[in-house]
């Protein structure tokens, strides 16, 4: 096989690992946004003074 050719195909295989590596970093940084306004939601939801009690009266 070529030097040459050899040297571009792993070049190429390299910058396709480099390409997939920086879209699954950016996948999971949107995740953790995502996450985060989720639990930061939920936060604001919570009503802590509700279901303290129980009115089992007839």
């Amino acid at each position: 096989m070529d030097v040459a050719a050899l040297s571009i195909s792993l070049s190429q295989s390299a910058l396709s690992q480099n390409v997939g590596i920086r879209l699954l970093q950016m996948a999971k940084e949107q995740s953790q946004l995502q996450a985060s306004s989720v639990v930061q939601m939920l936060e604001r939801s919570v009503q802590p003074h509700l279901g303290g009690q129980l009115d089992i009266r007839a």
